[in-house]
């Protein structure tokens, strides 16, 4: 009752596709490559809708659900298959009815622990949080940097060794940059080390927002929301930090064209293929950061993630939530 299956469209060409905004969800392939990492019978199925910005999705593998943010509507859900779409958390970020400074108060990136519990980039606290699930209490992680309170942390990438790496863009706070509550001269991409000290990795982006790791960890993956700039970039592990960042994936040209959306969040396969949300849906890049193909979305795209058996594609568009079948399994997907 909560799906709608569209066909998907199986178009193969060897460049970027036609001057035009998508007009239906489909998969379109730019290589034939493609059809290793997504089966040509793919259908993209609406899971639910009504939201105001869906983001943040997150797989619970261990209790066979999926968590999501409305992030303007400082709400979050859970979907699963036995009971469809719940209410999570209402509030899901800022703890209360005063909203004044904020644009976006609720949470937004969210991401399920290996132990169970729930890791929240909460732009109404501005804080990393861990939560647990069971009994709702939560814990700060990480909320100021050289003394100052943090922007607004978007979204959360976590290492085997308990290492969390966040984004603090401004896009929780009214005025974004020029917020008068904004203390923090640039707009971070952070790691909070074991001992819970919080360091800078990068301090230069404008706008980063999603953010990822290789299956290796030997990469960091951000993503830049920024119009002038639609880019992922790549860190490489350089002794027991990140460092060398290039660009792994310009979005412009597919921008140029009028499509809606802008790089934002990630999805990381065992493989080592990112699927990565930017204009037009979610594209489907190789290792070496060539598009195969995209998941090709009416609406404006801000994540996706893995779930229920590891190859299934859970993707937030705008009001919507969505899920695609692939030929892969996420990187964080364990067997027990």
């Amino acid at each position: 009752m909560y799906a709608r299956n569209f066909l998907v469209g199986l178009l193969v060409c060897l460049t970027a596709p036609a001057h035009s905004a998508p007009t239906e969800d489909a998969v379109v392939a730019f290589t034939e490559d493609l059809w290793s990492v997504m089966p040509r019978t793919a259908a993209i199925s609406e899971l639910a809708d009504g939201f105001t910005w869906s983001e943040g999705p997150a797989w619970d593998q261990g209790r066979g659900r999926l968590y999501f943010s409305d992030v303007p509507e400082n709400k979050a859900y859970i979907w699963s298959q036995e009971n469809g779409l719940e209410t999570f958390m209402s509030p899901s970020g800022l703890q209360s009815n005063n909203v004044a400074g904020f644009r976006e108060p609720g949470s937004n990136g969210l991401l399920v622990t290996p132990d169970g519990h729930l890791l929240i980039a909460n732009h109404g606290a501005r804080a990393v949080e861990r939560m647990n699930i069971d009994s709702g209490l939560r814990e700060t992680i990480a909320n100021r940097y050289d003394g100052k309170s943090l922007n607004s942390p978007n979204d959360i990438a976590l290492a085997d060794d308990g290492s969390l790496f966040f984004t603090d863009p401004p896009y929780g706070l009214e005025g974004l940059d020029a917020s008068p509550l904004k203390e923090q001269q640039q707009n971070g991409v952070y790691e909070v080390r074991r001992d819970g000290a919080v360091h800078l990795i990068d301090g230069s982006l404008t706008f980063p927002n999603g953010i990822a790791l290789s299956p290796d960890e030997q990469t960091l993956y951000v993503a830049v929301s920024d119009p002038a700039a639609p880019k992922i970039y790549r860190y490489l592990r350089d002794g027991d930090g990140f460092q060398n960042r290039s660009v792994f994936f310009d979005a412009g040209p597919y921008l140029e064209r009028g499509w809606p959306g802008l790089p934002d969040g990630m999805a990381v396969a065992k493989s080592g293929h990112l699927f990565a949300t930017g204009p037009g849906g979610v594209f489907i890049l190789s290792p070496e950061g060539v598009a195969l193909g995209m998941i090709r979305l009416e609406s404006a795209t801000a994540n996706c993630a893995f779930g229920l058996d590891g190859s299934t594609l859970f993707i937030t568009s705008a009001n919507r939530l969505l899920s695609v079948e692939t030929l892969m399994t996420g990187a964080a997907w364990h067997n027990d």
